[in-house]
């Protein structure tokens, strides 16, 4: 049975869940398919990538991966409050923006509507989170 190893490609089926259990993401929800990627390409987060190492086909683990790891601590640059002039009439908390910035397009997600501004967050939503995920490798290359 050949491990997985960097330059591995590898087809897994996976549920990623929050510390609290919450359900961000699953290739098991109904009309998926399982995740295939190439290692050490930078496709995955890099906990994920590492958690994959060493495993072989039909096994399953659950990995814990820091925010190091994964999307990054939550930097407070990428918070900023705008004129509310400067976004679309009727946006409300949660709701998704993207911008022109000098790093490019960036998505934005609406933290706060006051009288007249907005509260902007550039994180990643799952930035500063730890994540779990359960493992399931179904195929390796």
């Amino acid at each position: 049975m050949s491990k997985i190893e960097t330059n591995s490609t590898v087809t897994v089926h996976y549920t990623g869940k929050l510390e609290d259990g919450t359900i961000f993401d699953s290739s098991l929800n109904e009309g998926r398919e399982p995740l295939t990627a190439t290692l050490g390409q930078g496709q995955l987060i890099p906990g994920f990538e590492s958690g994959l190492v060493d495993m072989t086909i039909g096994e399953s683990k659950t990995i814990e991966i820091n925010p190091s790891e994964a999307y990054g601590e939550i930097n407070p640059e990428l918070v900023q409050e705008v004129e509310k002039s400067r976004v679309p009439e009727g946006v409300s908390v949660d709701h998704m923006l993207q911008a022109n910035t000098p790093m490019g397009v960036m998505n934005f997600r609406v933290v706060e509507v006051k009288e007249d501004t907005v509260l902007l967050d550039g994180n990643h939503p799952l930035a500063g989170k730890k994540l779990i995920f359960d493992l399931e490798v179904v195929g390796v290359q």
